[in-house]
């Protein structure tokens, strides 16, 4: 399964996905700053319709509203 998670820094919501990922010790996120690749930007409004972090894309498809992605990550562990 490949895990990317759009997000910048500063976003409160995104920090609140961040800090779930690390204390779970998740490794098979694929971090990616919106604000510091215009790359990365481009593919979430290109990909995944519009502009909004955090965004956790699943095998390509797109994941919105950080309270969803914690729950999506919690119900599917890594290596389960």
């Amino acid at each position: 399964m490949k895990l990317k998670l759009y997000m910048f820094e500063t976003c409160p919501f995104c920090r609140k996905v961040i800090n779930a990922i690390q204390e779970s010790g998740r490794t098979d996120i694929e971090m990616h700053d919106i604000h510091k690749s215009e790359a990365d930007r481009m593919y979430l409004r290109t990909v995944g319709g519009k502009e909004q972090v955090p965004c956790l894309f699943i095998d390509g498809k797109p994941l919105y509203e950080s309270t969803d992605i914690i729950i999506w990550l919690k119900a599917h562990p890594q290596g389960a």
